[in-house]
């Protein structure tokens, strides 16, 4: 592809989406936006190849589809089109004859609908958007591109109707959990009862290290045929996506009395399913999953999708599903469930997850894992609390890249952390909690109460047990605790320094400096480390690989710093990853380290729209503007500067005198417009008007000194404009003269390094930040006795009263 950072491509593409906004539900038009996305992609890749994966009939390119634009009968036009392309393309066929583009109600009829889908259409014709090589080193632009509009769509559609999309990060740790990275053979499966728009199944097939044979069964016809395109679009064509109830008429069976069995299977299925009796052959299922004394109850099919996984795995299989937390202690006939799941060891781990992360519910849902190999010799469960590590996102919770860096890391390496994962032994979970699996039960959340102490409000001072309880940083800063606090009576402490300089003391404080310089040489080391492979960057190198190495490292050299979570820094890390390093890391990959001379320009707009000749903005594909202009143009940045914050002087100057001298009155009364602004050539004008005017002297020496700051204001804004032209041309100049060497150190040292070191710094600050609030609410919680509170109380209720005496309201 072209150079194009994703974050660019994934803004236009969503921006085509405001053609259809507003005539119908994000649910409904993200079909007409991914169709011809897809659309364009088989064009660009398989036309006039008669052997690829699909086929293009003669006439049905995304080209003969441009060709349409401005014509009356568009959309019947295109609906010709997917016909003739889903009569060559069988599985293809039944999405393409779901969504109509000639349909007036969603559409408009005549010149709307015609003008609809011109503008929709020219949005896919850019030069960018070409498609022919979109898997160079790892690098899956449309596929991210299709998750990406995937996930925008489930936002906008809202609880009702984004279940047709799992959550990126949530898939990615089934992913891992199911360890289909042991997968050694093209034979072994992969598969998803419930596969919706197929990105589990998609996250699950890129862990493996081999090629897997991939099934999935949905019962939408529309989301089945969005799997379908989904699986083309990463390169997984062979893969079969049936449609129909998985429940009712599995699709995938042996000789129709057997389910087929499976390697690996993922799931999220849609959560208590009220009517998945509907077409079962209740308590007399053919397949052995429904029968008598494993039923589940009959409005409620957690447990049934629970049934049918286990039933088609073989006997070395291992299944993630994600289920709502009621599966974990609901009673009855769930219990019963449970019981026959615990007593044959089918259940290997359960992970906690927070509430409201899925576009379908709010409430809060845990991965549970079956294993069928080691089952017979299980002796507990792996247990996950991870319910507190999100973030929020809108209206959602998001899990970070740390909380899912720390759940797969606990999960693969058995790690009982406090507080967050254990093994639970099957004593445990059948003797003393009857099969009840909530998982409060077995891992506190560590969360303790913050108890107020009467006697300190009472009599004053801080309680010893509340600054004992702050330990971790007395562990690291062992002197800093009397030099904070003094004893004050037996029990109790008081602050050895004035609560607003609780910060200051505790940054100046030698121990405190000690231990930032042990984060620095960490930080030093690992740049150190992985500054070599940056380097030697060239089109070989996998992205994800780096990516990984680099996160690998960071954790690893930060696993031993005090007050350092190594997954605060991780997060630091991947947080600017995803932000800007990923898409340079890409580039570099297919464009080589040529990008960092490459510019994109942005052109003003005429009325029409059209991009004129005027230079509006420019900056760096790769290497900043600013970073460019500060290494080699210091000077000329120094003098803009300069000049920035004389007109900043001017321009607050002006205003002051207009706040003092505005108003019917004021002496600059006679030269304010009506918009509250002041002009130079107005000033001037009444200068000469009252020039030698003894009664006008003071608004004289008032218009003056406006004069003289319009002067130096229009002084300023001229000679920056001239001057950031000029250093706009030795920077476009440079780019062009940068060598390879050059534009490295600038990347890495100056753009990439330069980023993470001031996370990580700023990390560390809010180690400082966290005692110092902690330190400053004790001090101000028993600052004041309430006998004090009383006696200021009384005198503030005695003098009120007095005045309302006065008023004579009390008599």
């Amino acid at each position: 592809m072209p150079a194009i950072k994703k974050s660019d491509l994934y803004a236009r593409l969503w921006k085509s989406c405001d053609d259809l906004r507003g005539g119908m539900d994000a649910s409904e038009y993200k079909n007409y936006i991914l169709i011809l996305l897809f659309v364009k992609y088989i064009s660009d890749k398989y036309k006039n190849e008669p052997f690829g994966d699909i086929k293009i009939p003669e006439g049905c390119s995304f080209d003969d589809i441009s060709k349409l634009k401005g014509q009356d009968g568009i959309g019947e036009q295109i609906n010709i089109i997917l016909e003739n392309i889903g009569k060559e393309n069988e599985k293809l066929k039944p999405i393409f004859d779901a969504v109509n583009f000639n349909d007036p109600a969603k559409l408009g009829r005549d010149k709307e609908i015609k003008d609809k889908l011109t503008g929709l259409i020219s949005n896919f014709e850019s030069d960018d958007l070409d498609f022919r090589n979109t898997r160079a080193n790892d690098d899956d632009v449309l596929g991210d591109a299709y998750e990406y509009l995937m996930r925008m769509f489930a936002t906008e559609s809202g609880k009702s109707k984004g279940q047709f999309y799992t959550p990126a990060e949530v898939s990615r740790i089934l992913a891992k959990v199911v360890k289909v990275c042991n997968a050694k053979s093209r034979k072994e499966t992969l598969y998803d009862p419930a596969c919706g728009s197929g990105s589990l199944l998609i996250r699950a097939a890129e862990e493996s290290p081999v090629e897997l044979s991939i099934y999935g069964q949905e019962s939408e016809t529309t989301t089945s045929g969005l799997a379908n395109m989904n699986m083309i679009i990463h390169g997984f064509s062979t893969a079969n996506i049936k449609q129909g109830n998985t429940l009712s008429t599995p699709k995938f069976t042996e000789n129709d009395s057997r389910l087929k069995q499976f390697d690996y299977i993922v799931m999220n299925p849609p959560f208590s399913l009220k009517s998945w009796t509907q077409g079962v052959n209740y308590g007399k299922d053919p397949f052995g999953r429904f029968i008598t004394g494993l039923l589940p109850p009959e409005k409620n099919g957690d447990y049934a999708w629970m049934l049918h996984v286990i039933r088609s795995l073989n006997q070395k299989g291992r299944a993630a599903i994600i289920l709502p937390h009621g599966v974990l202690f609901r009673g009855n006939a769930e219990g019963e469930l449970r019981k026959y799941f615990i007593d044959h060891g089918f259940i290997e781990g359960i992970i906690g997850l927070p509430t409201n992360l899925f576009y379908g519910t709010g409430i809060p849902a845990c991965i549970v894992i079956l294993d069928k190999a080691n089952a017979g010799l299980r002796k507990g469960i792996f247990m996950i609390n991870a319910g507190s590590g999100f973030v929020k996102d809108g209206n959602k919770n998001r899990l970070r890249e740390q909380d899912i860096r720390k759940i797969t890391d606990a999960y693969l390496g058995e790690l009982e952390v406090p507080n967050f994962s254990r093994f639970v032994s099957n004593d445990e979970i059948i003797k003393t909690n009857e099969y009840n699996l909530n998982l409060p039960r077995y891992i506190d959340s560590g969360e303790t109460e913050d108890i107020q102490d009467i006697e300190g409000h009472l009599h004053g001072g801080i309680p010893v047990s509340d600054v004992d309880s702050l330990s971790k940083f007395w562990d690291v800063f062992p002197t800093m605790k009397n030099y904070l606090f003094s004893p004050l009576r037996e029990g109790y402490c008081s602050l050895n320094v004035p609560v607003d300089e609780v910060a200051f003391k505790i940054g100046i404080h030698p121990e405190f400096e000690v231990q930032a310089n042990v984060v620095r040489e960490k930080y030093a080391e690992w740049e150190k480390s992985v500054k070599p492979c940056l380097i030697d960057l060239n089109g070989d190198d996998t992205p994800k690989t780096v990516i990984c190495n680099l996160a690998d490292k960071i954790q690893d050299e930060f696993k031993d710093v005090s007050l350092m979570d190594k997954y605060d820094v991780y997060q630091v890390l991947l947080s600017y990853v995803n932000d800007a390093m990923r898409d340079d890391l890409y580039l570099i990959s297919g464009n080589g380290w040529e990008s960092g001379r490459v510019i994109s320009y942005e052109y003003a707009k005429d009325k029409a729209g059209k991009a004129t000749k005027k230079l509006k903005s420019f900056d760096g594909l790769l290497v900043p503007k600013d970073i460019l202009a500060n290494e080699f143009f210091h000077d000329e940045v120094v003098k803009i500067g300069k000049m920035q914050s004389d007109l900043d002087t001017a321009v607050q100057q002006i205003d002051e005198l207009l706040e003092e001298y505005s108003g019917d009155d004021g002496l600059l009364s006679e030269v304010i417009s009506e918009s509250g602004k002041v002009s130079l050539k107005e000033v001037q004008k009444r200068m000469k008007e009252i020039k030698g005017d003894k009664n006008s002297e003071d608004e004289y020496k008032v218009l003056d000194l406006c004069d003289k700051l319009l002067t130096l204001q229009n002084f300023a804004k001229k000679g920056m404009k001239e001057d950031n032209e000029k250093l706009d041309s030795l920077i476009i100049k440079k780019y062009s003269e940068l060598s390879i060497p050059e534009i490295k150190s600038l990347v890495i040292e100056k753009k990439w390094f330069h980023s993470i070191s001031s996370g990580v710094d700023s990390l560390f600050d809010s180690v400082s930040h966290k005692l110092e609030s902690r330190v400053v609410e004790l001090a101000k919680r028993y600052e004041t006795t309430l006998p004090e509170c009383a006696e200021k109380t009384d005198v503030l209720e005695k003098k009120v009263r007095k005045d309302l005496e006065m008023m004579g309201y009390i008599w």
